[in-house]
């Protein structure tokens, strides 16, 4: 604008208007009605005493161009997306055997809900229980192994790891619907709380396993290296409890073949 701004002793700002004039605004405007308002006048003021105080020659564009200089702030909105809903799917199904390094088998305790780690003798091996070794895809772009949820053939009894006090345990729990955790449409969040049944299967060498929880990581489920009939339990890698396994298929998989979602060592 041509007008130049200039304090008077009240305090009020003046604009520099044509000669035998005086424009004086004696408070800020307070909306933007009153801001254009303001504009319109102060711009058909202008000139000298020869120019029209109405004059044609200020147009909407003119009063646009103002607004935009001096009182349009931009401001960029960005539109935010929630992430995609991750999700465990379910691949197949084996069956199989599980012993320790000691050569020990998994037995389950009359009336418990624990599987102990037992030398067999000759004629008791129909004491051991198998397992029914349920494979999964891990969405994650790198995992560290093979996905799987490990439960007793022929009942609704899984491992399970959770965290009941300060530290993760293991545990037999019952699933009401098995569908849960294994079928053609089973499916399971990244977040979910069926996490707990899921474990990272991690072969090296020839058939060693460990198997490391999935909702809490660097735990691997174990057994005692020394006595025999103790019930496995989770450990920290860094424990001296046995966590290698051998883990022998009894019958090809029931279903779709397995899928790693990890390259193995």
């Amino acid at each position: 604008m041509e007008s130049v701004r200039e304090s008077n002793g009240s305090g009020a700002w003046s604009p520099k208007m044509p000669q035998g004039m005086d424009f004086e605004i004696s408070r800020h405007p307070l909306t933007m009605k009153q801001v254009v308002n303001l504009i319109i006048a102060m711009e058909r003021f202008k000139g000298d005493g020869s120019e029209l105080l109405m004059s044609s020659e200020f147009r909407d564009e003119d009063m646009l161009n103002i607004m935009l200089d001096g009182l349009v702030e931009e401001e960029i909105v960005t539109l935010c997306s929630s992430p995609p809903h991750l999700q465990i799917s379910w691949t197949g199904e084996q069956q199989c055997s599980i012993t320790d390094q000691e050569k020990r088998s998994l037995i389950r305790v009359p009336n418990s809900m624990q599987l102990h780690a037992v030398m067999l003798q000759g004629g008791s091996e129909a004491k051991k229980v198998l397992m029914t070794m349920s494979a999964y895809l891990h969405p994650a772009p790198s995992v560290p192994g093979q996905t799987v949820a490990l439960g007793i053939r022929g009942t609704n009894l899984y491992l399970c790891c959770r965290k009941d006090g300060a530290e993760p345990t293991l545990h037999l729990e019952a699933v009401e619907d098995r569908s849960t955790l294994s079928g053609a449409d089973t499916s399971i969040g990244v977040n979910s709380d069926l996490v707990r049944f899921l474990f990272y299967r991690q072969d090296t060498g020839v058939n060693n396993t460990t198997l490391m929880s999935v909702a809490y990581q660097n735990w691997y489920i174990s057994t005692d290296n020394r006595q025999d009939n103790k019930p496995l339990a989770m450990c920290l890698k860094t424990s001296p409890r046995s966590q290698v396994f051998s883990i022998r298929e009894e019958v090809e998989r029931s279903s779709a073949p397995r899928v790693d979602s990890a390259p193995r060592p």
